[in-house]
């Protein structure tokens, strides 16, 4: 007997150390009392059991401060095999649920009851001691058995229970430069990527990587780049195009110079386990929680909604031992359920798909309700989202907050019969505790998303008012929309009702697919014109079938080949093979045409995005035909406009002439300043150059009508002033619209000994500067008044005779005008330029005041120009014989 007790006494464990604290009856105390527990537990380097005592801890005070109303006291105590916890309450007389007296303390429906059931799920050793004045539960939780030397150890399983993989197992290192570029790439990468590494060394991992990223939130790539650690998942796009699920692991280090890297780990998501290790940050730096979601899914707490997310669903297939998890958010109106977060599932089953809530008739067709399906191959399509995935067993539990359902969670087994109300109990527990917490960031999320939203919409509205091309604008569209909200648009533009979509332009985030995309789409049906506002599935033809269809058209059949271009093969057809959706470009009550988004095979659009699309296409709809309306007037006002151009110039025997002509405005062919030379008759021509005062439509409409009449009257044989007083008449008849007008008007005969005869009149414009082969220059003419403005005008012409080798200068005073600052050119400068012409053919002439008129100041010119050079060539002399 004496044996026995020795034997007992030394089993018992020994405290070796210990740390107590009480709480106050508030509901804060909670969030302290977990705090309390997991730091202690941590700094005593129990990491094994830390989150098992934080959840009953959290419990056990909640009955002692929420339901009980007193003070909670808690004591943790360090042994040898492992550590006991104590919580008391000093509420003696309150009734300790009994299994065995028929209450089922764990049912879901009562508040009470679950801590104690928790305890006997997850305690070694549990029980409850009263006094007089207190009540006290304990629990036991024994550290497993580590060989010398072991930081961490999990338990031995059976070997139908160990993680599956692939035959071989492919970890791909690949390690990363401080500029974002890869510098190693090792032969497990290029197996599982098909990449050499001469074909990514020095490329930036983003051009590899498909990061899910919603304008305005979350943690981009080249952030996660430069964390000390990251682990999560993402996809690597391979050769063939396809993105393929990662699980990764980074670290970032330094070279012994100093030089940071960043060293990426990077499995198939589905042996995650090769590289997931349990994350827990320090106790210095985690701080104190304030969300309840912690004491399920672990601390430190993703700061995102997206990283949230996917650490409940693994946690959630952790905690039931399952083959997949997801969660699903609700919509605003509560009908339909979208795909956020999963692991486990097919990668067409990740994110963005949607179910309905009422999925079917009977108690477990809502998602409302907590719901387990032992077999669903006896009910097929119960869980649409399970469809051919090979699960047979599911529980499913609703999220919910203040009565409204928030979301879903589910976690699958591939075995029939794996879960019962038990498992249904356990996962509905954590979905209450994580619940608020989900709504808070998703909330948190979505006012995120609409500030990227606003500013993403302000930048692109923008942008849209920037141009008045209608190319420019379609580029435009498409490079706002690739790749922050698709992985690839095509936008089809209706030229007038009867018209049928016309493919305009085509965008993939990667360029090497836009050639095979454009010729994918050029074989399929272009989207029927909808009026109806939103985002409309592209369903006819369905996007699959068209595929195809233009698969084979294109002689590509089911072969995969590289992705090098136009013949393109299932790449091509895989990057575009997921969720296709039309949003029609409206504008002024007419459907102009439809901006079509696409996403890789097996990705979908989540609402958000679509909102935002709409909102965008919205803008560029208008903006579009504005486009299309400026280009119509401006093509209908040009081609007026060169109406009103005389024709090519006619060659003149004996006289060299040349034309420079600038019209001020953006858009204006002719503006106030025009020229003209034409033939009246055997042997003599008609030369003008005049201005109309002012610039642009209004006074291109008196060009036109002193430039015929101008004709007209000349080849009725009247003479120049004759000619000049008829078209004062004229312009004075129209009234309000008539402008006055400074005109030099001549007529040219050349001469059989080589020289030219000129009759000119100058009505108020520039004077004609005749340059002499001496290099002279001299005023042509005398100064006569403009038109325009008297009734009875008395001109008369004034006769000039050109040498050969002379030149006549006629400008307008858009190039005496010229101005820089308080400088201008002037008559005296433009004199200057002249007199360096000697010698030079009449382009030559023309050409070098011009330059002189550029180059005299640096801002373009204001007015209009118009340069009219003549000069009599030197005769050519016959070589001399001897």
């Amino acid at each position: 007997m004496c044996e026995q007790i020795a034997e007992t006494r030394m089993r018992r464990p020994v405290i070796t150390a210990r740390a107590a604290a009480t709480f106050d009856p508030v509901g804060r105390s909670v969030t302290s009392a977990r705090a309390f527990v997991r730091d202690t537990l941590q700094g005593w380097g129990f990491t094994d059991v830390v989150d098992d005592a934080v959840v009953l801890t959290s419990e056990l005070v909640t009955n002692a401060v929420v339901h009980a109303g007193t003070a909670a006291d808690v004591a943790c105590m360090r042994t040898d095999t492992g550590v006991r916890v104590e919580v008391g309450d000093r509420y003696p007389e309150r009734e300790v649920p009994l299994q065995s007296a028929g209450v089922q303390f764990g049912s879901p429906d009562r508040e009470g009851g679950r801590g104690l059931l928790l305890c006997a799920a997850l305690a070694s050793r549990w029980g409850v001691e009263y006094t007089a004045t207190n009540k006290q539960v304990w629990f036991q939780l024994d550290l497993p058995d580590r060989p010398a030397g072991t930081r961490s150890a999990g338990p031995a399983l059976p070997v139908g229970a160990l993680p599956v993989t692939d035959a071989r197992v492919r970890v791909a290192a690949i390690q990363i430069d401080s500029l974002g570029g890869i510098s190693s790439w090792n032969e497990d990468a290029q197996d599982l990527f098909g990449f050499s590494p001469e074909q990514v060394t020095g490329k930036q991992l983003t051009d590899f990587a498909a990061w899910s990223h919603t304008p305005g939130t979350s943690t981009g790539i080249a952030e996660a780049l430069q964390l000390s650690r990251w682990e999560g998942s993402y996809g690597i796009r391979g050769a063939d195009g396809r993105v393929i699920p990662v699980y990764a692991s980074h670290l970032r280090v330094r070279d012994a110079d100093g030089a940071p890297s960043t060293v990426c780990l990077l499995v198939r998501d589905h042996e995650r386990a090769v590289l997931q290790t349990p994350s827990r940050a320090p106790a210095s730096e985690r701080g104190t929680a304030t969300d309840a979601f912690e004491v399920f899914i672990g601390s430190p707490a993703p700061d995102d909604l997206d990283g949230l997310l996917q650490r409940t669903v693994e946690r959630a297939r952790d905690m039931l031992d399952g083959d997949s998890a997801y969660l699903l958010l609700a919509t605003d109106d509560e009908t339909e359920l979208e795909v956020r977060a999963s692991t486990g599932l097919p990668s067409s089953r990740q994110r963005f798909a949607r179910v309905p809530v009422e999925a079917g008739s009977g108690l477990y067709g809502s998602a409302r309700m907590p719901a387990v399906h032992e077999d669903l191959s006896a009910v097929p399509g119960t869980v649409p989202l399970l469809n051919n995935t090979g699960m047979r067993s599911v529980v499913t539990v609703p999220l919910k907050v203040e009565g409204r359902l928030t979301g879903s969670l589910g976690v699958a087994a591939e075995a029939p019969g794996r879960y019962s109300n038990e498992e249904a109990l356990r996962l509905q527990f954590a979905a209450d505790r994580i619940a608020l917490a989900v709504e808070s960031a998703r909330l948190t999320e979505l006012e995120r998303l609409r500030r990227g939203s606003l500013s993403f919409l302000v930048e692109a509205s923008d942008l849209l008012a920037g141009t008045l091309d209608r190319d420019q604008t379609l580029a435009l569209m498409a490079q706002m929309t690739v790749p922050t909200l698709a992985t690839w648009c095509a936008v089809y533009t209706i030229a007038d009702p009867a018209s049928e979509p016309e493919l305009s332009y085509v965008l993939h985030e990667d360029e090497d697919r836009i050639d095979g995309l454009k010729a994918l789409l050029a074989k399929v049906d272009p989207p029927e014109p909808v009026t109806t506002p939103g985002a409309q599935v592209w369903t006819a033809p369905t996007h699959a079938a068209a595929l195809r269809t233009s698969l084979r058209s294109l002689g590509l059949g089911d072969s995969v080949r590289p992705a090098t271009g136009p013949g393109t093969s299932l790449a091509t057809a895989s990057a575009v093979g997921g969720e296709t959706v039309v949003l029609p470009l409206v504008a002024r009550n007419r459907v102009i045409g439809m901006l079509t988004l696409g996403k890789p095979t097996d990705e979908h659009f989540r609402q958000e995005i679509l909102e935002l699309a709409e909102d965008l296409s919205r803008r560029a709809a208008l903006a579009l035909d504005n486009a299309r309306l400026y280009s119509e007037r401006t093509a209908i006002s040009q081609s007026l406009q060169r109406s009103l151009l005389p024709p090519e110039l006619p060659d003149v025997p004996g006289v060299e002439v040349e034309v420079i002509y600038r019209a001020a405005g953006e858009g204006n062919e002719v503006g106030g300043d025009f020229y003209d030379l034409f033939p009246i008759r055997d042997g003599a021509y008609g030369f003008a150059i005049g201005d109309v005062c002012g610039t642009g439509p209004e006074a291109a409409a008196v060009t036109g009508l002193a430039r015929h009449a101008l004709r007209l009257l000349a080849r009725e044989g009247f003479g120049g002033p004759a000619v000049l007083e008829r078209l004062n008449a004229a312009i004075l008849d129209e009234g309000a619209r008539s402008r006055f007008l400074t005109l030099l008007y001549g007529e040219l005969w050349p001469q059989e000994d080589d020289s030219a005869t000129l009759k000119i009149v100058c009505a108020g414009h520039p004077l004609p500067l005749r340059l002499r082969q001496t290099g002279d220059v001299e005023a042509a003419a005398e100064p006569q008044p403009l038109l325009g403005v008297m009734d009875d005008l008395e001109l008369y012409e004034q006769t000039v005779s050109l040498a050969p080798g002379d030149v006549l200068l006629c400008v307008t005073d858009g190039v005496t005008e010229r101005r820089e600052g308080t400088r201008m050119l002037g008559d005296d400068g433009l004199v200057d330029v002249l007199t360096t012409c000697t010698g030079l053919t009449a382009g030559a002439v023309a050409a070098r005041v011009l330059r002189a008129v550029e180059r005299f100041a640096a801002q373009p010119a204001s007015d209009d120009m118009a340069i009219l050079a003549m000069r009599v060539p030197e005769p050519q002399r016959e070589p001399q014989t001897t």
